[in-house]
């Protein structure tokens, strides 16, 4: 696949997709005689995982030290492993926080409900 196509498959722009290459964060993609990327589905793979923990807050540090381990090889699966759980207990911390917050919000709008219909009521 091309770098546009790659770019439009998975929503990214192809700077993004340049700029992820560039940090070690796509093992490196193949290239075309013209010189062109030519992303396989092992790269749209990687695309998509880099693309998800993006999405879910995990740093270009932290995937850098991901890329780097796995590319060490099996040898580096407790590490991963770590890697992956400690980011996990990350993401678990801010959904408690999101989750109060949200119960918060969805209080707030009732008061206001609340308010409105008796404000509706005088009104008629």
């Amino acid at each position: 696949m091309t770098i546009s196509e790659v770019s439009k498959k998975y929503g990214l722009t192809a700077d993004t997709l340049r700029y992820y290459e560039k940090e070690g964060l796509l093992p490196s993609v193949q290239r075309t005689e013209a010189g062109q990327r030519d992303y396989q589905p092992e790269d749209c793979r990687w695309v998509e995982f880099i693309k998800c923990m993006r999405e879910a807050g995990l740093s270009i540090e932290t995937l850098q030290k991901y890329v780097t381990l796995f590319q060490k090889g099996d040898k580096t699966l407790a590490a991963r492993k770590e890697l992956l759980f400690q980011e996990r207990e990350r993401i678990q911390a801010q959904i408690k926080m999101l989750q109060a917050t949200l119960k918060r919000l969805n209080y707030k709008i009732s008061v206001y409900d609340s308010k409105l219909r008796v404000c509706e009521k005088n009104l008629k």
